[in-house]
């Protein structure tokens, strides 16, 4: 007996400190050596190169497409995570598939679909001049992007959790006379609400450090199409390292208040 406890704990440490260990080389060390590098020349540099009108310009467009897709996806996420759960139809497996193919398709051949889809050889493209549309090496091109690459997220995190409450008390609240839309707002929206938040939250943190899709599409241009991690791109390979890990720890700031939100989220949600 004495022996197993000794083998459980050995293995336990062992466990803990291979966790650590990878941790500190994978996260750890990447956000210190970014903060060092971005403060290395100064505190003026750093806010020099953070107040810069390209780094305000590219910050401005990433929460706009983050906020676009957020909205967009939260939307479908909830629709189809309701259809999907709570109707039977012909055609379920095929829209859940579907919905999974943002994961595993890469975001560089996203951006090549919505170039080929919107770009001047597309079929549609004269249509789209017609209207004063322009998607290809424009904002709504990026929107667009980020949207597809952050589309699974929200009705993933939801459609688990609406078949495991079952329809019971929709039903219940159906016979009483509730309309559809009181059975989602007094019986549904309850349960999913934390796990709509989470899935907001990943959707957000998602959508901030899209690169590839947005790479394509976006033609690079500078103050008008470049996202903060497209603006770091070009300040790299300018060979401008301080202001390049200047705007860099925006992204991390960034994301720490994303990862801050989703451990409140996840503790409130525990709680309730």
């Amino acid at each position: 007996m004495q022996e197993n406890k000794k083998v459980s704990r050995a293995v336990k440490w062992i466990l803990i400190s291979v966790c650590v260990v990878f941790v500190f080389f994978m996260l750890i060390l990447p956000l210190i050596t970014v903060i060092t590098e971005a403060l290395r020349s100064g505190w003026e540099t750093y806010q020099k190169a953070v107040a810069d009108e390209y780094a305000l310009n590219a910050a401005g467009l990433t929460i706009e497409a983050t906020v676009f897709a957020v909205l967009i996806n939260t939307v479908f996420g909830i629709f189809a995570s309701w259809a999907i759960t709570k109707f039977p139809f012909r055609g379920k497996k095929l829209l859940t598939t579907l919905i999974d193919i943002p994961v595993t398709v890469s975001p560089i051949i996203a951006g090549l679909i919505f170039l080929l889809t919107f770009g001047r050889q597309s079929p549609i493209y004269p249509w789209l001049q017609d209207l004063g549309l322009q998607i290809v090496f424009a904002v709504p091109g990026i929107i667009l992007a980020t949207v597809f690459v952050t589309f699974p997220f929200i009705s993933r995190e939801l459609i688990p959790v609406m078949e495991a409450q079952g329809t019971e008390e929709e039903e219940a609240a159906a016979l009483m006379g509730a309309g559809g839309f009181t059975i989602f707002r007094k019986v549904t929206f309850p349960h999913i609400k934390w796990a709509l938040l989470y899935g907001i939250v990943l959707c957000a943190a998602r959508a901030m450090g899209e690169f590839g899709a947005v790479s394509v599409i976006s033609g690079h241009l500078r103050g008008k199409t470049n996202t903060l991690p497209l603006h770091v791109e070009i300040l790299f390979n300018e060979f401008q390292y301080v202001p390049a890990f200047a705007v860099s720890s925006l992204l991390v700031i960034m994301a720490l208040i994303i990862l801050i939100i989703r451990s409140i989220v996840e503790y409130r949600g525990k709680k309730a």
